[in-house]
């Protein structure tokens, strides 16, 4: 199957299960809101050394936010035992230290809920308040008052989605990696948890040429400069560069459309030869996403 010039494998990629929460970032200016976002974010690219994934699904207009400011989505993806502890950490060290910002729960419907207590921040000065129809506190703080929520709600959601973007050289799939990403920023229920979306280092499952335990290695198949030197290389004859878009989701339905939304923006480069996916044969977890079935 061919996409423009470019062959799409034959092949699918692995996601796994995890949960999400939507913090909506709100500031004074978008600016702010935005700084705040990045900050929240940091430090979460893969579960296999981070806390948590995370990243910036989308911006919001005042009239989309609780306190009708200007505002951005995060997603935060975690096991649920943790969930309470990573998105308690960013909000409290990340989004109040932020000038103007607020925090407000992204999934107010959703059955499984937890509490932050950020109000015990307030050292009994806090006081409840009530912003848009839900429960917050102010909090005093030296630029005048914190204002937000502390209650937030988690969903099942997918990790993992991910496509290949190969070419003849490095220049050349980077910048067709670079418009598959540019392409998936701000579609909403998914994020790219990695820097600018893109993975140079994929990694895969555990290792193999060490004794002691790793939980991830090089991804030595996809390795351009490992062929012909490993009898099990996936990289096509004539590709020296691949590039990874890793993608966490709500459910399948946006992780599809985000791959799909990706690789024909990479393609359209016009320097792509060939789009692939990581897969480990079912270790990973149980979601497939065939490559194919994206452009049937």
């Amino acid at each position: 199957m061919n996409v423009g010039s470019a062959a799409i494998l034959d092949t699918f990629a692995e996601a796994f299960p995890t949960w999400i929460s939507r913090v909506i970032i709100t500031a004074d200016t978008p600016a702010w809101a935005l700084k705040a976002a990045v900050g929240a974010t940091g430090f979460a690219t893969s579960k296999i050394a981070c806390p948590c994934e995370a990243g910036i699904e989308r911006v919001f207009a005042p009239d989309e936010t609780p306190d009708g400011r200007p505002g951005v989505a995060i997603l935060i993806c975690a096991e649920k035992k943790n969930m309470k502890a990573n998105v308690a950490a960013r909000v409290s060290q990340c989004i109040l230290p932020a000038p103007t910002a607020s925090a407000f729960d992204g999934f107010p419907d959703a059955e499984s809920r937890f509490f932050t207590r950020m109000h015990y921040f307030g050292d009994r000065y806090e006081r409840k308040c009530v912003v848009g129809g839900r429960d917050c506190y102010k909090i005093p703080v030296m630029e005048g008052e914190y204002v937000g929520e502390e209650r937030f709600g988690t969903i099942k959601g997918i990790a993992g989605g991910n496509f290949l973007v190969m070419a003849e050289n490095k220049k050349e799939a980077l910048a067709g990696a670079e418009a598959g990403a540019a392409a998936i920023e701000g579609l909403p229920g998914v994020i790219m948890s990695f820097a600018g979306g893109i993975v140079g280092s994929g990694s895969k499952v555990g290792c193999r040429n060490y004794r002691f335990p790793m939980p991830a290695s090089t991804n030595d198949a996809l390795c351009p400069t490992l062929r012909g030197l490993i009898a099990d290389s996936q990289v096509p004859e004539g590709v020296g560069a691949i590039y990874e878009i890793v993608i966490n989701g709500v459910d399948e339905a946006s992780i599809k459309s985000a791959m799909r939304t990706g690789v024909e923006a990479a393609v359209l480069t016009g320097n792509v030869s060939h789009i692939g996916a990581s897969n480990f044969g079912g270790r990973l977890g149980p979601y497939r996403f065939m490559l194919h079935e994206l452009f049937r």
